[in-house]
């Protein structure tokens, strides 16, 4: 009967400027698509260039190589009897576009721009591209001569139009398109069009994979995906439900006629696919996927023998870890299911042709190595805690003293000139005590650099080491951390994820993989241990210098990004969220705080290490929060309307301790 159409979407490993490797991996795509009987291959935004290339989309030379793979494409006998649905920047009248161009035997048959770009959170779409605007016109694209030659076609459609079969018709959308109240598809639907499409490139964030699930960020996961449906069962919708809208269609589509079947004319058995049941993963789960995908599609691609973590033994560092534990556990399942491609790749990075892993735990052995760089300053408490942890992971683990380097950089001033500055505990000024602090966190810093070049060398081993950063995205929103200290690392998998959510994530750790010492960590209070201990005890602690707690601070990071206030209007928002908890004058003065902290530290935000992106709330100052990062600290006009507003309120007080509840 012919009314059966099997259709392959793909999501593919491109890399941005990697020519060579992206047209690979769509004819490898295609061919996968082919076996499985698809008569339509659909691929990711902009593979072929690959989404990330950012200002070079601005290069003659990208729009050149695009071209030049596409011509190997149309050429390739893979691509033969499919419809090829690729994407790509194309110029047209001087004008960049992002577009699909979709190609049969040798011949472009449409090539269709995207009509609505993404431009906000991480995306800048429109520094790069316009939208096609002209809804349902199409216009004439003349093909350059390279196309031509393999073509025979000296111009193709360039437009808003659909494409239609000899047994039905497909209408593509782009990404964002989908998420517009007015998409593409509604006005198509009620204009017949039976398929559509929707190439993407989104992001993963936490809590949204029912909008977007983009997990796949490595070779661990199936590239090309086939489903069978048949035509009848959307017809017969159509017709029930949509009959009655028909009339109101004010302008067709612009068709594109072609000479192809999508359907077998003795389809009878082919069984369809039914609708899939998605899982929705929990946002421990989702740490325990993104950030460890991430993180093999860093290290496989960098050429790097593995990763090195300064572990301090809190939970900022350990939740590090365990998202390398579970890359290791990710790459062990997949070498197990027989994926060739990434026990070629665990191979590359561990310099062995002949190495197969044996469990995550002694594959982390091999590729990653922690560090406990302990000072007269921190406690035997965190260095049992990371040393557990790390013997837990598999990790090859090393104590490093950093006394002797910060006594000797003290004596270097201290030569110059003539004093020696003392910590406050021991009569300094804040100013010293700051200092004092830093030296060793920078020290760190050093020392974890020289150790990640050397490490392998020692052991008689080729290649480095990357070094992994651990600093939450609440602590760089305060900039509670010190500027080129281990927060200067490669790379850093936890930078937008908040506190809150990494202990939630090792609570999901110490359950799923047995880890005991994690019961520990999490047990423990957050604190940098830079300054002396009384009586081997901690004396400071994170949330006590921050002057409020990492709930309050996710709290206020979300009003500031996501809300998008300044300090009065999050004032005026506080002082009804925490009415129960504080009083008008105690927001006030948590609001001034943050903004002073905020403030004062946000130049830090212009070295920061990149991170992945897992928080809409991030203050990502290279990609996602654009603010200046010189500021008048002292707020004087903002705060004096807080001020305002707090002396005309009534003069009631919850502060008392006992009161106080987690807010």
């Amino acid at each position: 009967m012919g009314r059966k159409v099997t259709l392959a979407t793909c999501s593919l490993n491109q890399w941005a400027l990697d020519f060579e490797g992206n047209a690979d991996r769509i004819l490898k795509s295609i061919e996968i698509a082919k076996v499985n009987g698809a008569k339509y291959r659909l691929g990711p935004e902009l593979e072929i260039c690959g989404y990330g290339c950012a200002d070079h989309f601005y290069e003659s030379d990208t729009l050149l190589h695009s071209f030049e793979v596409l011509k190997t494409l149309l050429d390739s006998p893979t691509t033969q009897d499919i419809i090829c649905d690729v994407g790509m920047p194309v110029m047209h009248h001087n004008v960049r576009y992002n577009c699909r161009v979709l190609f049969l035997n040798r011949k472009i048959l449409l090539i269709r721009p995207k009509m609505l770009m993404a431009n906000h959170g991480i995306y800048r779409e429109m520094r790069w591209f316009s939208p096609w605007r002209r809804l349902r016109e199409v216009e004439e694209y003349f093909l350059p001569r390279m196309i031509q030659e393999v073509t025979g076609q000296d111009t193709v459609p360039f437009g808003d139009c659909v494409l239609s079969t000899k047994d039905s018709c497909i209408g593509t959308e782009i990404c964002a398109e989908l998420w517009s109240p007015n998409s593409p598809h509604i006005q198509m639907g009620l204009d017949g069009v039976e398929i559509f499409t929707n190439s993407s490139a989104s992001h993963h964030e936490l809590r949204k994979a029912d909008q977007r699930v983009n997990l796949i960020k490595s070779a661990t996961a199936k590239e090309v995906i086939t489903a069978t449906l048949d035509l009848e069962d959307v017809r017969s919708y159509r017709g029930e439900l949509c009959q009655q809208h028909l009339e109101g269609q004010q302008k067709p589509c612009h068709r594109i006629k072609v000479d192809f079947s999508l359907s077998s004319p003795n389809d009878i058995y082919l069984p369809t696919h039914q609708p899939i049941q998605w899982h929705f993963h929990t946002p421990e789960e989702e740490i325990s996927l993104g950030p460890a995908c991430w993180l093999w599609d860093y290290l496989r691609r960098s050429g790097q023998g593995g990763f090195l973590l300064p572990l301090s033994g809190g939970v900022d560092s350990s939740s590090t870890a365990c998202i390398v534990h579970c890359m290791c556990v990710l790459l062990c399942q997949a070498v197990d299911d027989g994926n060739s491609q990434v026990l070629q790749d665990v191979r590359r990075v561990v310099g062995d042709d002949s190495y197969t892993p044996q469990d995550p735990k002694e594959l982390c052995g091999r590729i990653f190595t922690t560090c406990y760089m302990t000072s007269e300053n921190s406690s035997q408490d965190t260095c049992s805690r990371a040393r557990d942890l790390a013997g837990q992971i598999g990790s090859a683990h090393m104590n490093i003293s950093i006394d002797m380097a910060v006594k000797g950089i003290l004596g270097i001033f201290s030569v110059v000139t003539g004093r020696w500055p003392q910590f406050r505990a021991n009569g300094g000024s804040n100013r010293e005590n700051l200092a004092l602090q830093n030296v060793q966190a920078r020290v760190r810093m050093v020392l974890a650099y020289l150790f990640a070049q050397l490490s392998l060398w020692a052991r008689g081993k080729p290649g480095g080491l990357l070094v992994l950063g651990s600093a939450n995205v609440d602590e760089s929103l305060t900039g509670y951390f010190t500027k080129y200290d281990c927060s200067s690392a490669d790379i850093n998998p936890i930078g937008g994820i908040s506190k809150s959510d990494l202990k939630s994530f090792l609570v999901y750790c110490a359950e799923r993989f047995q880890f005991a010492a994690l019961r520990g960590i999490l047990a423990a209070p957050p604190t940098a241990e830079l300054e002396p201990l009384t009586d081997g005890q901690l004396t400071q602690t994170d949330e006590a210098d921050m002057g409020m707690t990492y709930s309050e601070l996710s709290v206020i990071g979300r009003l500031r990004k996501i809300s998008k206030c300044g300090p009065f209007s999050m004032f005026c928002k506080l002082i009804h969220m925490w009415k129960d908890v504080f009083s008008p004058t105690e927001v006030a003065q948590k609001v001034k705080r943050f903004f002073r902290m905020y403030s004062v530290n946000r130049h830090k935000m212009t070295t920061v290490t990149p991170s992945y992106h897992a928080e809409s709330y991030s203050p990502d100052d290279n990609r996602f929060d654009l603010r200046p990062f010189l500021y008048n600290t002292r707020w004087t006009w903002q705060f004096r309307c807080i001020d305002n507003q707090v002396s005309q309120m009534p003069t009631t007080s919850t502060s008392n301790t006992e009161q106080k509840t987690s807010v």
